[in-house]
């Protein structure tokens, strides 16, 4: 019997699992510490009132002969198609109900995605990166090359001509850098696509950050998108879903590839693997777009931002260079002193005790780089935040 071998090319473990073992051990070692989490992209305000009304609804039918639902579509009830089809309309771009695929969370789809792709494929992510994009095609055993995300192009990299590429990682608002590329940027990458017969998959899990209109929510926003590009989406950071599991990845018909339509290929695909997403979850994400569930929700994205406020403008203060915290929950700082993150990491943690992400985790070009998340309370963020300032002043 032989194993999958690519897997002794992994780090021996994830990002935030030596993060959370790192905490556990200054916490065992410091009882007395109040340790603040501002590192993890976990959300801390409960699901809204509108969604938990849905779920109880849900739970009610569950419970009756007549309404009681077992198995349910592989790729979702429609119902929820509908109210996120309708979603994309309010933002310009029309969606096919078959396009669209309810699953539980994008960071599964993301993964699973690579199902439909030859392993021979060339994949080009971003550096720094959200780890899922590199572990799952090391796990497959494809070809990686890197797009330099840096300061001088405010990580948010631009096609080279000179690397060619199958597969395309892009993740606007950036995980972890907080970046997000405006429409001639991304019309960039979409001609790049086009030319090359590449793919496009693009995670769009912090769309409802984004402020105004000048910035795109969708990748389909951009004209000939739908023949390139795949879209992933989540409501974990939305709506708060982390614990409840649930998102979609939109796969439209015209992505026609060596004859196939990776539409079917993906319905193929979900009826074979997945079961679907639990009818309750489903009736509690289409609350999400109901009027009540919008303004609701946008009371709580709205706590975050202002979250994400406290943190730019202490920095600001310190004269710490950052990107995001504005169209996203993350704020990516200069480590001052040029100072390694894994060395931040430890300073912040035993001096302040205060959590955040080393950048050096996302990739080579986060050494000297740190995240921080806005998904704390209010006041853990204040207080945080006042002990960063006594610090560093």
């Amino acid at each position: 019997m032989n194993i999958n071998e690519n897997y002794k090319n992994l780090n021996e473990s994830y990002l935030f699992s030596t993060i959370a073992k790192k905490v556990s051990d200054f916490a065992s070692n410091n009882p007395d510490t109040e340790i603040i989490k501002l590192g993890i992209g976990d959300v801390t305000l409960p699901l809204c009132n509108a969604v938990i009304e849905a779920m109880h609804f849900a739970v009610d039918e569950m419970s009756r002969k007549e309404t009681f639902k077992g198995y349910g579509p592989e790729q979702g009830y429609d119902f929820l198609k509908s109210a996120i089809q309708n979603y994309y309309k309010s933002h310009n771009v029309s969606l096919e109900l078959n396009e669209i695929f309810i699953s539980d969370g994008a960071k599964s789809d993301l993964g699973n995605i690579l199902d439909l792709f030859a392993k021979d494929n060339t994949v080009l992510v971003p550096d720094p990166v959200y780890p899922v994009y590199v572990d799952t095609n090391v796990m497959s055993g494809r070809k990686i090359v890197f797009a330099d995300a840096n300061e001088e192009n405010d990580f948010l990299p631009l096609p080279d001509e000179k690397i060619k590429a199958d597969l395309i990682y892009i993740c606007s608002p950036n995980n972890p850098t907080g970046a997000v590329y405006n429409r001639e940027q991304l019309k960039k990458w979409v001609d790049y696509a086009l030319e090359n017969k590449a793919i496009i998959l693009f995670d769009s899990a912090y769309e409802s950050f984004i402020d105004g209109k000048n910035l795109p929510r969708s990748i389909y926003e951009i004209e000939n998108a739908e023949k390139c590009a795949i879209e992933f989406c989540s409501f974990s950071k939305t709506a708060g879903f982390t614990g409840t599991r649930c998102g979609y990845t939109v796969v439209p018909t015209e992505l026609i590839f060596g004859g196939m339509s990776l539409n079917k290929m993906w319905l193929r695909r979900q009826t074979t693997k997945f079961n679907g997403v639990p009818y309750i979850v489903q009736k509690g994400a289409a609350a999400v777009f109901t009027d009540e569930g919008q303004k609701q929700i946008h009371e709580n994205l709205n706590y975050y931002k202002r979250n994400a406020k406290i943190i730019g403008d202490t920095l600001d203060k310190l004269n710490i260079k950052y990107t995001g915290g504005k169209n996203s929950p993350y704020i990516w700082l200069k480590c001052p002193n040029n100072m390694n993150s894994w060395a931040f990491f430890d300073l912040l943690l035993t001096k302040i005790g205060v959590v955040g992400t080393p950048g050096a985790g996302f990739g080579k070009n986060g050494d000297n780089w740190f995240r921080l998340t806005s998904f704390n309370t209010n006041e853990n963020t204040q207080k945080a935040m006042e002990r960063f300032f006594d610090l560093f002043k």
